[in-house]
């Protein structure tokens, strides 16, 4: 009540100055605004504070994506380090409902506010009123308005007995209108002019909430869909509050959204939000945010079996204790990474292997259903992040790079995880992944010299003194060479050149495909162009048009079919830019390649600061011949210089093969008893710690 009297007061003082309602409630709104100043400005830069923090708080839900509970843990440790009190934001909106909580009273009490009429007279002028009005509620809370109607009418005569003829005076002397409208009128009640009174309320929120999302350092961060709804809540509030109270309080609604803008305007000048907040990096850890909620929306939509079984085998994942060993595939094609470690491990131990995929069709559920030692786990990347933070597991393996760089974390349960890092190429790593992309991993498996090399270098360039290099090999091309030697074709008049381009900016398909076919297409060899399956699947129709420009050429055939490596290993030359395939078939066949020198795939632009020249660049005179784009025309005659040398490619690559590829045939072998070492080492570690 004391509050209401204040208020009373305040609007009392500014009606006898100007002798206008209207003009009274602007002043009240504009003196409101002075008075709450110092709090404006604690908002302003508490919001500032908020902005600031808001890319560590977005670390942090990159840090711990999809742990609610360490994600509020974190941030509430950051809110008490930077002395932010989340509950300030909701200040500035229990003011204003007290302000307009306590200025509805004032205007629906004229009498008691303007004129100071007694308490005593105005609960008589009540009777009175009531008395002449039947279907007025006594508990309403206008009743002085009506009171004020009375008198300004005419109906003075009863009022005679309870006012004196100078209060009567001075009530039908109150103006209560403004340009037009009575503040008095409640536009739901008076309708006609009044539903102006509404619509122009709305107005003003509509006005203020576009400005607030452009020009206020907090609401302006806020998602779409905060900013709209706040503006639909804002804009329904206004017509509502338009249309059942009195005009003045529509009015003052008004005004005070208007005024809030323009306020806004004059805060951001002298308190430069721009001067406190790192916006370029609060843009790039939104954006990483924004990825890792993207993360499996190019899978399309998954069926209600998958959500299933990925929250079951979540669930049956974290119920296993004391797990050994973790294996994680990104999809169905990585086993084959794994597969000769794992069978070896299978066959040598009673070690149970806990197999991760995001590969809802991954064959690995196949041979789960055949080996009681395999358990797999279908879970998809999003999910995954929180799966790998809450790791629990003596040894972790894995083909995926970036560990601890990007979503994908190290544990934060238990530290002592052994992560294995099982590269899927043969070539150069540092040129053809991110930087440090491996560089916390506790092993990398290195497949041949020129890979311990370039490792090695790094151990030294970024101080890892405690990650070991393990000389692995590749079991994949133990396997490709295994098979290759059982389907062996026999010897053909004819031979095969076979062209498999990378996916890359830039390749031979966007740069001089046609110009290679044209040079070869009418040769006495087979011509097979494998492109990659990505490319196909981006451009159908150039593949399309492709299959139509050289149907007439029999010797020609445009491939779009992977369904099996034959046509690789079964060519006599392979054709390529910078793909790894070229190594693969090289190493297998030891059939030479024809590199053309489109631009070079690099992943890693800071590869020059090791100290050693990717394999990738140097190899290709070793494993055959490197071409310019303008050196296409000549192709013809080095494919048949190779051809005509077919042996001595033959010996020098097996030779190259030998010296620069670790364990030939025996690396799925060496990789599981690595493996296994590791993890007994564990076991024993925990044994001796009891």
């Amino acid at each position: 009540m004391f509050f209401v009297n204040w208020l009373g007061y305040i609007m009392h003082y500014c009606y006898n100055m100007f002798n206008n309602y209207g003009i009274a409630i602007i002043l009240f709104t504009i003196l409101s605004k002075i008075v709450l100043l110092p709090l404006s400005i604690m908002i302003q830069k508490e919001s500032i504070k908020m902005v600031k923090m808001q890319p560590k708080i977005n670390r942090i839900k990159i840090n711990y994506f999809g742990d609610n509970n360490a994600i509020a843990e974190e941030t509430s440790e950051l809110y008490k380090k930077e002395k932010y009190n989340a509950l300030s934001s909701l200040i500035p909106l229990v003011v204003q409902i007290i302000l307009l909580l306590g200025l509805v009273s004032v205007i629906n009490h004229p009498l008691t506010h303007l004129t100071k009429i007694s308490d005593k007279k105005i609960e008589s002028a009540t009777k009175i009123v009531l008395n002449n009005h039947k279907d007025l509620n006594k508990e309403a809370s206008d009743l002085e308005i009506e009171i004020v109607k009375d008198i300004q009418k005419g109906k003075v005569d009863k009022y005679n007995e309870v006012l004196t003829n100078k209060e009567i005076n001075t009530v039908k002397d109150l103006n209560l209108s403004f340009f037009g409208f009575n503040l008095s009128w409640v536009a739901a009640v008076e309708k006609g002019l009044a539903l102006l009174v509404p619509l122009i309320a709305g107005l003003s929120a509509l006005v203020l909430c576009i400005g607030q999302n452009k020009i206020n350092v907090l609401q302006a961060e806020q998602s779409n869909a905060n900013k709209y709804g706040m503006l639909i809540l804002s804009v329904g509030l206004s017509l509502y509050l338009g249309m059942f109270v009195a005009a003045g309080v529509a009015l003052y609604w008004t005004i005070s959204n208007l005024l809030a803008v323009v306020q806004q305007i004059l805060l951001n000048i002298f308190i430069n939000p721009k001067k406190y907040v790192d916006y370029e990096e609060l843009e790039a850890t939104r954006k990483e945010l924004n990825e890792l909620n993207n993360l499996n929306k190019d899978k399309g939509k998954r069926s209600l079996e998958q959500i299933k079984k990925e929250k079951e085998d979540y669930k049956k994942f974290f119920k296993i204790v004391n797990k050994k060993l973790v294996f994680y595939s990104e999809s169905n094609g990585f086993y084959k990474y794994y597969k000769g470690m794992i069978e070896y491990i299978l066959e040598n131990t009673n070690i149970t292997i806990h197999y991760i995929t995001s590969d809802y069709n991954d064959k690995i559920f196949e041979l789960e259903k055949q080996n009681d030692h395999i358990k797999a786990y279908y879970i998809e990347e999003k999910k995954l992040i929180t799966l790998m933070m809450k790791m629990d597991a003596d040894v972790v393996v894995m083909t995926m790079p970036d560990l601890q760089n990007y979503h994908i974390k190290r544990s934060y349960v238990r530290k002592d995880i052994e992560y294995i890092y099982v590269p899927h190429a043969m070539d150069s790593l540092n040129l053809t992944m991110r930087e440090e992309s491996m560089n916390h991993y506790d092993t990398v498996f290195v497949t041949g010299k020129h890979q311990k090399e370039e490792a090695d270098r790094t151990n030294a360039v970024y101080c890892l003194k405690n990650r070991k290099i393990f000389n692995w090999g590749y079991s994949l091309l133990d396997d490709m060479i295994d098979e290759y030697n059982k389907n062996k074709k026999k010897e053909s008049k004819q031979k095969t050149v076979l062209i498999a381009p990378s996916w890359q900016k830039d390749n031979i398909i966007d740069l001089c495909l046609e110009d290679v076919l044209n040079n070869i297409k009418g040769e006495e060899y087979k011509v097979i162009v494998r492109p990659h399956p990505q490319h196909v699947r981006h451009m159908k129709e150039k593949f399309e048009q492709l299959k139509e420009q050289y149907k007439k050429y029999p010797n020609i055939e445009i491939q779009t079919d992977f369904s099996s490596n034959n046509t690789v290993f079964d060519a006599d030359v392979m054709i390529t830019d910078w793909s790894g395939i070229a190594y693969e078939y090289a190493f297998t066949t030891k059939k030479p390649v024809i590199f053309i020198n489109t631009p070079m795939k690099i992943m890693n632009p800071n590869y020059k600061n090791i100290g050693v020249e990717p394999f990738n660049i140097w190899a290709r005179d070793s494993l055959g011949k490197s071409l310019d784009l303008k050196d296409i025309k000549t192709i013809d005659k080095v494919i048949n210089d190779m051809l005509k040398n077919s042996k001595k490619y033959y010996n020098d690559i097996d030779k190259f093969t030998k010296e620069y590829v670790y364990n030939l045939g025996k690396s799925a072998e060496k990789g599981a008893e690595y493996i296994i070492k590791v993890v007994q080492d564990k076991v024993n570690e925990r044994r001796n710690n009891k």
